[in-house]
Order: structure tokens, then C-alpha cells, then sequence
């Protein structure tokens, strides 16, 4: 199934994204412009391009795995939604840590225009419908959450 997304360039350089393998999840979001993010600094790495998702669906902004594993670049997770018509913006964070005595430390990330930062997947989604109740049901875990199962398999 195909799911169809009308998509606007916002500037002359954005980047139309297209999926890279035949069953890939994701398309690549590329950068508008150059962005330089120092240690420590949270920027908005603009992407040049809107679109409009089909009532029904989200689109969902994620890392890319090779930047995760191979920099101090960590990108946020992001929704957008069908009703958002705007850019879509990656938000970064450099967790690198800030070298005394450097002008450009060697932890500053430079995200340059053309460079690929982020994926973007599109998935159905479902509301809920809230309730009030006085109490929930019953289950094996409980309210047993945040590690409580451990970290070895035997735990």
C-alpha cells in the first residue's frame, strides 16, 4: 500500500525525500542549510519542505542509527501531525562535551545544507477514548515499571 503525502518545497534546496531501498520504513530528511551546533546546545535544523499528511496517519521524525552510533549528535523524536502543514523542523541536541581554550571545539557538530539528519516514517494512528474510573484492572505487573524487571535475563 502507498500512502500518498503532498509535499511543498519551501526553498530552491530542499531535498524531495525518496526512500533509499525498495521496503525501507523511512526517507531521509535533509538539511536546508547549514547549522553549527555547539557542545551542550539544542538548534531546529530546518528541512526546506511541508507536507501534508492524510487524516488517519502521523508522521513520526526519528534518528538516523549511524549518526546515533557515530557522534554526540542525538536527534528527538518528533509527531507530526495531520493538521500541521508547516516545515518540518529536526530538533538536535549536541551532547558532546565543551573543550576549554578551543575556539571551534573538536565535540561543535556542523550540520552542512545537503547533509542527511533525520528519517521520516508514516504510521496509522488511533485516538482514545478517555473514561474515568475509580480504579484499573488487575495485572501481573502492576505498577511495577522504570527497571523494575531487571537488567539480566534471570532477574
Amino acid at each position: 500500500m502507498k500512502l500518498g503525502v503532498k509535499i511543498k518545497r519551501l526553498s530552491e534546496d530542499a531535498v524531495i525525500p525518496k526512500y533509499a531501498h525498495k521496503n525501507d520504513a523511512g526517507v531521509d530528511l535533509v538539511a536546508s542549510q547549514d547549522v553549527i551546533i555547539e557542545p551542550g546546545e539544542t538548534k531546529l535544523v530546518p528541512t526546506g519542505i511541508a507536507v501534508s499528511i492524510p487524516p488517519g496517519f502521523e508522521g513520526q521524525v526519528r534518528p538516523r542509527s549511524g549518526i546515533t552510533l557515530r557522534t554526540k549528535l542525538r536527534i528527538q523524536l518528533g509527531t507530526i501531525d495531520s493538521g500541521y502543514n508547516g516545515e518540518i523542523g529536526v530538533i538536535c541536541d549536541n551532547i558532546g562535551k565543551e573543550l576549554v581554550g578551543a575556539n571551534l571545539s573538536e565535540n561543535t557538530y556542523v550540520i552542512r545544507k545537503g547533509d542527511r539528519i533525520a528519517q521520516l516514517v508514516f504510521a496509522p494512528i488511533e485516538q482514545a477514548h478517555f473514561y474515568e474510573v475509580d480504579t484499573l484492572d488487575d495485572t501481573q505487573r502492576g505498577v511495577g515499571g522504570f527497571g523494575s524487571t531487571g537488567v539480566k535475563e534471570d532477574e
